[in-house]
């Protein structure tokens, strides 16, 4: 059945099916991890009950979520020991130790307070829960981190020495931590999960105020998701020029095949290749929309500084740039819309109709899984314009895998695909059913005769419009 495609073929599609469907549940658990830390300071802060019933509205969404990305990414560990045990043999004593600690210093923080954060407000007080919400939230920031690590040691490796059984061995665990790509890599991913997140928020707040104008539970949403687009998406922006820099720097190939320069510019003065269509087997991109200069000036700030194209590399070590050209601007047209969507909210807020801007709602909910399709597109760009090597200018795909037989690949595969689809799947229409279900505001609570707490005054009836405090 699998007879045409190769058992190494058929394990690196396997992996990248697994990892696709793990990077969008960490992509949104740490951005709302965060999000709930912030809600519970706001009610701790104000004592307005709007902030802890949207803290209980996300907890409930957030433990299906990391639940998720838990059991997704214990699927992934196993397939270093059955498809890429070579791979694990070279790399253990450098990536082993790394995984450990990310374990010992985030999945334990995340497993050992998550309880309490979901079910201990009423047990621990009040104070003891921020605490516990706090330290979940710096756990998943503790994963990104060495996560984002060993990623990053496979793309740029240093601090090391190669023994004589051909395996990698650390000779400097802080080059090893901290290369050369980390940094970028690390400020780039968590600055996307915390867009992802909040075009997530966004697009729930938009949802509801569609539906129910006059919720004030939807408006805060809604408000606080429109400042982190207005003000972060800039910043991310930024971020990937920089990293985008550091990448030219230590991947050319990566970048050559990214923009579609299949041919060297010596003397710089490279143009942007806005559209096209790469032929890897011809060595050119045919049909192309090209702006003349930009590309060097995006690139390398400069015009005459020299960009290889993928002929300065030997064909055996260049990236398909087919695939990641299209990614690549995939993801940057998601991040310019996401800037876009950001102005648009800052404009209406300061003219006053933030809350009553149907068109701007509308198009916030077709952006609420925008932050899941950069995220996917960045991490095919990434992987993929590392190939053919799995640690980089170091180690081949090829020379990484198990002894293999496509068959047997093959039908995990289709095991994977149906049982990911049906578990995932149903988790996740679970959480798109949780998030249509609107936030109970206080008219809510009222009209069925519940009260959280003494003291505080009815809101009106029917409101026309949501109060929004300061700072929301």
């Amino acid at each position: 059945m699998f007879s045409d495609i190769s058992a190494i073929d058929l394990a690196r599609f396997q992996f990248a099916f697994t990892i696709s469907a793990h990077i969008i549940f960490p992509a949104f658990s740490i951005g709302l991890a965060s999000y709930l830390a912030v809600l519970n300071g706001l009610w701790l802060w104000h004592r307005d009950e709007a902030y802890l019933r949207l803290f209980d509205y996300w907890k409930t969404i957030f433990a299906v979520v990391f639940g998720m990305g838990v059991v997704s990414g214990i699927v992934m560990s196993y397939q270093f020991g059955t498809n890429w045990s070579v791979f694990s043999d070279k790399t253990g004593p450098i990536l082993g130790p790394l995984m450990g600690y990310e374990v010992l210093s985030a999945f334990f923080l995340e497993a050992g307070f998550l309880g309490i954060m979901l079910f201990g407000r009423d047990r621990v007080g009040n104070r003891l829960h921020m605490a516990a919400t706090a330290i979940v939230a710096v756990g998943t920031l503790f994963s990104a981190f060495w996560i984002l690590s060993v990623n990053s040691w496979m793309q740029t490796p240093q601090g090391y020495s190669i023994n004589e059984v051909g395996q990698f061995v650390p000779e400097d665990w802080w080059a090893i931590v901290f290369n050369p790509s980390f940094p970028y890599r690390l400020v780039h991913m968590v600055l996307a999960a915390y867009l992802t997140t909040a075009f997530v928020v966004g697009g729930v707040g938009a949802w509801h105020l569609l539906r129910t104008p006059e919720s004030r539970g939807a408006a805060i949403m809604f408000s606080m998701a429109m400042w982190m687009a207005l003000i972060v998406t800039p910043i991310q922006i930024v971020a990937g020029d920089f990293h985008g820099i550091n990448t030219l720097e230590h991947q050319p190939a990566k970048i050559a095949a990214m923009e579609g320069h299949f041919e060297s510019f010596p003397e710089g003065r490279a143009p942007l290749i806005l559209f096209g269509l790469p032929d890897d087997e011809a060595g050119e991109t045919r049909y192309k929309v090209e702006i003349p200069l930009l590309g060097s000036l995006i690139l390398t700030h400069s015009l005459d500084t020299p960009i290889q194209g993928l002929d300065a590399f030997p064909e055996d070590e260049r990236p398909k740039s087919a695939m990641i050209f299209w990614t690549f601007r995939i993801m940057v047209a998601v991040g310019f819309a996401m800037l876009a969507i950001g102005l648009w909210s800052g404009w209406a807020r300061w003219k006053g109709q933030l809350y009553e801007a149907p068109w701007l709602h509308r198009a916030a909910v077709v952006m609420g899984p925008s932050g899941f399709l950069a995220v996917l597109c960045g991490w095919i760009t990434t992987e993929v314009g590392r190939q053919p090597f799995t640690v980089y200018g170091l180690l081949r795909t090829s020379d990484s895998a198990a002894p293999l037989q496509a068959d047997a690949v093959g039908a995990s595969l289709i095991a994977f695909i149906i049982v990911y689809f049906f578990v995932f799947g149903s988790g996740s229409f679970y959480v798109m059913r949780l998030m249509s279900k609107r936030p109970r505001d206080r008219i809510d609570i009222d009209k069925i005769g519940v009260t959280r707490t003494a003291g505080i005054t009815p809101a009106a009836s029917k409101p026309t419009k949501p109060h929004i405090t300061a700072g929301e």
